[in-house]
């Protein structure tokens, strides 16, 4: 040992009453603050819940297994963790957390284990999809602030599936990305784009997230939807997605995505559009204003959340960088 590593807390006498203690301890040398706190939770919950469910060694070499198969199904273009994550309640959780959203802002909903980063940028009026078996779909969007004034220049991330219920990279041939692409809003806040109507389709249902909603009885159905990322520097990073009225699964989502809130109509598109944006008439069109909540407006938010949250539970604790430390002045 070097004089300059910390002296090791010597163990006590280990049994099932103070391992979590004994194990709090070695982790308490821990620098940084924020690290400490999170581990000293994640024991102690871990703990708790082992002692609570009095887990069998089985159960547990089980759940090693399931953990290690998860990691093993990832590959660069399917995050099957993200997917555990979804099917679990936790990526919506933590997304709440992290962007509540002022009155009147678009909500957040999951970004989902098929996002790439290797969309095409695409100009207004582009084509987003190369499926031509899926039924023609006219999105006119606008971002604006909170008090509807446009925000222009703000990079727009789109994506969905093909006719089939399935992403580009779910397909073993995927040569160029489709049914995906990156927009930018004009001087107007608004951008346009012209795709296939979303539909319902499965999660995958190969891996071990799969197996484990089989074993649960859960199926894997996702409401037809649209992913959007919206970004630019000042505003809050929005992740969402539109969901298709009266969709057979929009009440049960397999990965809690759907918020009121984000449930659209889909309207017939009319002579005076389709003259407008140079399409057939009869076919359909989504019409979606995003509404940003600006960096500060949600921090400030964030921080009210998280302070009220944690003076409930009865905790006395800090916010350091927006997070909260235990307060040990």
């Amino acid at each position: 040992m070097t004089s300059s590593t910390p002296a090791t807390p010597e163990l006590l006498d280990l049994t099932i009453d103070n391992i979590t203690p004994n194990t709090l301890r070695i982790n308490a040398q821990c620098p940084s603050p924020r690290l400490r706190y999170l581990m000293e939770r994640l024991v102690t919950h871990l703990h708790d819940f082992a002692c609570e469910t009095r887990l069998s060694t089985a159960e547990w070499t089980a759940a090693i297994q399931f953990l290690t198969r998860t990691g093993q199904t990832c590959t660069d273009v399917r995050q099957e963790f993200i997917l555990l994550s979804d099917i679990l309640g936790l990526s919506l959780l933590v997304d709440s957390i992290n962007h509540p959203k002022p009155p009147s802002c678009t909500e957040g909903s999951v970004l989902g284990p098929f996002h790439t980063h290797d969309a095409p940028r695409m100009a207004s009026g582009g084509a987003m999809s190369a499926d031509p078996t899926g039924e023609p779909l006219l999105v006119l969007c606008s971002v604006r602030d909170r008090d509807g004034r446009p925000i222009p220049d703000v990079t727009v991330d789109i994506w969905e599936t093909d006719a089939s219920g399935h992403y580009d990279v779910q397909h073993a041939e995927r040569g160029a990305p489709s049914e995906r692409c990156v927009m930018r809003s004009d001087e107007e806040g608004k951008f346009w784009f012209r795709a296939i109507t979303p539909v319902s389709y499965p999660i995958p249902t190969d891996g071990p997230v799969g197996q484990l909603l089989q074993k649960l009885g859960r199926h894997p159905w996702r409401p037809a939807h649209m992913h959007f990322m919206l970004e630019k520097p000042g505003w809050d990073h929005l992740i969402t997605a539109v969901y298709v009225r009266g969709d057979p699964y929009e009440k049960t989502d397999a990965v809690f995505g759907v918020k009121q809130s984000l449930i659209v109509d889909l309207e017939p598109i009319d002579e005076a559009t389709a003259s407008q944006y140079g399409v057939d008439a009869g076919g359909k069109v989504l019409r979606q204003d995003f509404v940003l909540a600006s960096e500060k407006d949600t921090a400030e938010l964030r921080d009210k959340n998280a302070t009220e949250a944690l003076k409930n539970l009865g905790l006395n604790m800090k916010l350091v960088d927006h997070l909260p430390v235990p307060d040990l002045d």
